[in-house]
């Protein structure tokens, strides 16, 4: 193969995330022939594609996604996006979603098999006779490495909602070719400069397109320019928009740079005429004179309103300001902390306190939650049993955010100390908390590295929900010294966990139970939920 030459190929495989490998036949100067694998970003197993090669070695290349010629077979819905091809998101509208829920099921075992196998919950009934149904399961490779080496998969739970389940999109602004009209939206497909109007994304509530259209229009009106990559000159950078699921409370935040000033109060007077299902509780101007593409903040305004909104989620309320963490999908979140709350509650029996395979929610109309009515962590409902299992512990939840987890789990532990990078997210956990009514709650704002250093008390339950680049190496190495016997290790990023579990195996623990959880429809990503044991003690 060459660089720059254009081929075409079946896409074998889809790895997470998002890599597609075809391989070819190249044929010798001798006349002997060669497969080449070429790994592409983004496909469907099956698709005919026509794709550029952009980096050429003997036997691996990569390249681009230049046209799909034939669609793959396992594609038979119909995209819900006009923009679906032109956006750079949501990849996956092609597929029925029970279809997207099973490629992402097989790209994370696929990456977890490296080291371990999993026990599927069809084989569950049968364990004496689970390797030699992993020997003849084409899709599941069995290795001497991971002989021996087991773990219970407990399935992947589906998001209750499949359409408008976003709380939070950040657009950009641009223009969709060069010098062309003010665009407010996403990036255009393999592109870092152009953008896609989002005023038809299926992802978000309808109130963010009726506020997207809003800035945008008003923007043109005035003319104001946007703010180019390449030359670092121009005002409009990003409109960054969150909404609570269970209150409706929207904030709304325009990202400029300095360059420029602007009377902002007709677009806030113009926002606040909206006829949305929710309510716009506060409009900020973010200023932002950072060369990244990024949005964050040198100064920040209220224009009106307030800097923060109020979410629920487990019966608990959360506040939110522009910059905290909190998972995008507030409904599939709570699917996410319930499957890690089974494991936390483990008996350590086997038995997981719950049920350990929810249905899968349904798509369409017939879409329903996979939680039960009364899911808030309380006492009484888990039983005595259940209690004793953290009632007398220290928690340490880390990378804690907002503090969503650490509140979730206060009821029935002695303490739960969370730790976050993000001061203003740390604030919140403890406004949270104390709205909340949780006196056993402590929140540190800093590095996980260093803030370990300074901790007096020592953990007897450890929680994990890193970024998505996993835990820093040291870091990880300071969790394993404290030697618990139990730690639930959620991530946003299966290549992160895979690094992170080996180095958990060489010093004594085992993957015992994983699950992954969609927090994300129509797009490549997926959660997951881990339970990890020490078996030496």
């Amino acid at each position: 193969m060459k660089k720059g030459q254009i081929y075409e190929g079946i896409i074998e495989k889809v790895d997470f995330p998002n890599k597609a490998v075809i391989t070819t036949v190249e044929k010798q100067e001798d006349g002997s022939t060669t497969e080449v694998k070429t790994v592409v970003k983004g496909g469907i197993p099956g698709q005919k594609v026509s794709f550029v090669v952009n980096k050429a070695r003997r036997d691996k290349c990569k390249g681009r996604i230049k046209e799909v010629i034939e669609p793959s077979s396992w594609e038979t819905a119909t995209p819900a996006c006009p923009k679906f091809g032109t956006c750079g998101g949501c990849n996956y509208q092609t597929l029925p979603y029970e279809t997207q829920l099973e490629l992402k099921k097989n790209q994370v075992l696929s990456l977890i098999d490296d080291v371990y196998r999993p026990v599927l919950p069809t084989e569950k009934e049968d364990k004496a006779d689970v390797c030699e149904k992993k020997r003849q399961n084409d899709d599941i490779l069995v290795s001497p490495e991971t002989e021996g080496k087991k773990y219970q998969y407990d399935g992947i739970l589906a998001s209750p909602e499949i359409y408008g389940y976003r709380n939070k999109m950040e657009f950009s602004f641009g223009d969709e070719v060069k010098d062309g009209p003010l665009t407010l939206g996403l990036h255009k497909k393999g592109s870092f400069h152009d953008i896609v109007d989002a005023d038809c994304c299926k992802i978000v509530h309808n109130d963010f397109t009726k506020v997207l259209c809003c800035v945008r229009d008003y923007c043109r009106e005035l003319n104001i320019p946007h703010y180019k990559k390449n030359t670092h000159t121009g005002v409009l950078r990003h409109l960054l928009v969150r909404r609570a699921s269970a209150t409706g409370e929207l904030l709304v935040a325009l990202v400029v740079s300095s360059q420029q000033e602007y009377d902002w109060q007709p677009l806030a007077e113009r926002l606040q005429t909206l006829q949305l299902e929710g309510t716009i509780v506060g409009f900020l101007l973010i200023t932002n004179d950072g060369l990244g593409d990024v949005v964050k903040s040198d100064k920040t305004t209220v224009i009106f309103g307030k800097d923060y909104f109020i979410e629920e989620i487990l019966g608990l309320q959360f506040k939110i300001s522009p910059f905290s963490f909190f998972q995008t999908n507030t409904k599939g979140a709570e699917v996410l902390y319930q499957r890690a709350r089974d494991y936390i509650l483990e008996d350590f029996d086997g038995n997981v306190a719950g049920q350990p395979e929810e249905k899968m929610a349904q798509a369409g109309n017939e879409k329903q939650s996979t939680l039960q009515d009364n899911v808030v962590f309380d006492a009484e409902q888990d039983g005595n049993t259940k209690q004793g299992a953290l009632q007398d512990k220290v928690v340490f939840d880390l990378y804690s955010g907002t503090g969503t987890i650490a509140q979730i789990i206060a009821p029935i532990a002695k303490k739960v100390i969370g730790v976050e990078i993000v001061e203003e997210a740390v604030e919140a956990a403890k406004e949270n908390a104390a709205r909340n009514g949780l006196t056993n709650c402590e929140f540190i704002a800093g590095d996980v590295l260093k803030v370990l250093d300074e901790i007096s008390e020592k953990p007897d339950f450890i929680i994990l929900d890193p970024p998505r680049d996993g835990i820093h190496p040291k870091a990880l190495r300071k969790i394993i010294d404290y030697g618990v016997k139990n730690i639930v290790y959620i991530s946003c990023k299966p290549t992160s966990l895979a690094r992170d579990l080996e180095v958990f195996q060489e010093h004594g623990y085992e993957l015992e139970r994983m699950s992954n959880v969609d927090l994300f429809p129509e797009t490549v990503h997926v959660e997951c939920v881990t339970l990890l044991q020490r078996k030496d003690i």
